[in-house]
């Protein structure tokens, strides 16, 4: 078990722990067992869907609600919970049950999965977690339920309510309609929920347990982490409704035909299922260009550190901004939240942001080269929807080569576990610092 092996660092271990659950997601997926008669997967397809699911992305390559049976969509149910949680989190949750206790070792990889700052009382924090998880998921469900009864008999509107809620939660944005959201765009209850949902599952567990303990007066103050987290994403919702509604307010694709409230709904719904989830109540496919570009920023930013969504997270926009600012008023340290801030950290969210520029930018020029006849906004639309982990597309997955499946499988790891915690994974730990320090010289930048 990869808990004992000290030889793999932490980060190591959390890719190997995708790897193996999504291997075995994508046999058991791509099995007759998990279709429904007269249906058949590809081995391709079936993988592309449980790296999908476990990366909490929503790209679907094949309708997951007309080719799964019930025994499919479970295990699509248990890879986005997994995936959500953390593979290495859920098992750390066995363990304790089992054992009472967990060594070291796996509470440092604990902290990597979790993206937390310490391991003391990690027991703790990860019980508080599983818990807020089922209780958020549980009550997101029966809300859920009283839309879906409308429509459904008793047992099939819980099923779908505790789908939907799961994948939201998680951010996962599958569904098992075969047009997404769009038939419940006029839902009052859906526009609110699924965003909510979203929202909590996106913002970070780490925040979430320390708004509740600000609020049980067990902490003292909100950290510095779960402000700049908050403020970042709600200026993004807000901002990203507001250009929406203007963007999209005359056209007759997407919004152009709903009331003025309606479409209030639906730019909110969509700027926070864009940035995350993949959810969509209005047709991708119709979105002028500028939104489009719009959405490929919102999700290339992605979610808050620590929690169900990729992108280079919110926290880390923060701090380039914060040090940006920095740098322009010549302080000698990035400030937030009267607390000094390391330019170790900052630096560290330079590197994510310049990795995954990098990385997106190959791959959509990889995509252009294998898929000739495709539009280059489309094609960028779909690489920067599987590296936020969203799930979002223009109509464009199903039709896509093997190749560029492949891409787009590698894609979704390197946004869900994060290009630097794959950079370390893959980067030698063990060189030996020498007792030196080189001359220091000035380049000249600007």
């Amino acid at each position: 078990m990869f808990f004992k092996n000290k030889s793999f660092s932490p980060y190591m271990t959390i890719l190997l722990s995708f790897v193996i659950v999504t291997v075995l997601g994508g046999i058991l997926l791509s099995l007759p067992i998990s279709v429904n008669y007269g249906k058949s997967v590809k081995l391709i397809d079936g993988f592309f869907i449980a790296t999908s699911a476990i990366c909490v992305t929503g790209l679907s390559s094949i309708d997951i609600g007309s080719v799964y049976n019930t025994f499919g969509q479970i295990i699509i149910l248990i890879l986005i919970q997994l995936g959500g949680l953390g593979v290495i989190t859920f098992t750390s949750v066995i363990i304790i049950m089992i054992s009472k206790k967990i060594g070291y070792y796996t509470k440092k990889i604990v902290q990597e999965d979790i993206n937390i700052d310490t391991t003391f009382r990690i027991e703790e924090y990860v019980k508080k977690v599983i818990f807020s998880v089922i209780l958020i998921e549980f009550i997101g469900a029966v809300v859920l339920f009283f839309e879906f009864i409308k429509k459904f008999s008793f047992f099939k509107a819980v099923y779908y309510s505790l789908f939907h809620s799961v994948s939201a939660f998680c951010n996962a944005g599958f569904s098992l309609f075969s047009d997404n959201l769009y038939g419940f765009k006029n839902s009052f209850l859906i526009n609110i929920t699924i965003p909510l949902l979203i929202f909590l599952g996106g913002i970070g567990f780490s925040t979430i347990l320390n708004c509740y303990n600000v609020f049980r007066k067990k902490e003292e103050r909100l950290t510095s982490t779960t402000k700049l987290s908050i403020k970042i994403s709600i200026f993004l919702i807000i901002a990203g409704t507001i250009a929406m509604l203007i963007l999209e307010y005359s056209n007759k694709s997407t919004i152009g035909n709903l009331s003025f409230v309606q479409k209030l709904e639906a730019s909110f719904f969509q700027s926070v299922s864009t940035r995350t989830a993949g959810f969509n109540t209005i047709s991708i496919l119709g979105l002028k260009r500028s939104t489009s570009l719009l959405f490929i920023i919102l999700m290339f930013i992605g979610a808050s550190p620590g929690s169900t969504g990729g992108g280079i997270k919110t926290t880390t926009l923060g701090l380039i901004v914060l040090g940006t600012l920095a740098t322009l008023k010549n302080k000698d340290a990035v400030e937030y939240d009267k607390r000094s801030i390391s330019w170790r950290i900052y630096s560290k969210a330079i590197a994510i942001l310049f990795i995954s520029l990098i990385y997106t930018v190959i791959c959509v020029f990889l995509l252009i080269l294998f898929e000739r006849n495709k539009n280059f906004l489309d094609l960028a639309f779909e690489v920067y929807s599987a590296f936020g982990t969203v799930g979002l597309s223009r109509d464009l997955t199903p039709s896509l080569s093997d190749i560029s499946k492949f891409i787009l499988i590698v894609t979704m790891f390197v946004g869900r576990v994060g290009p630097l915690t794959i950079t370390l994974a893959l980067s030698k730990s063990n060189l030996k610092k020498g007792h030196y320090t080189y001359p220091q010289e000035n380049i000249l930048i600007g």
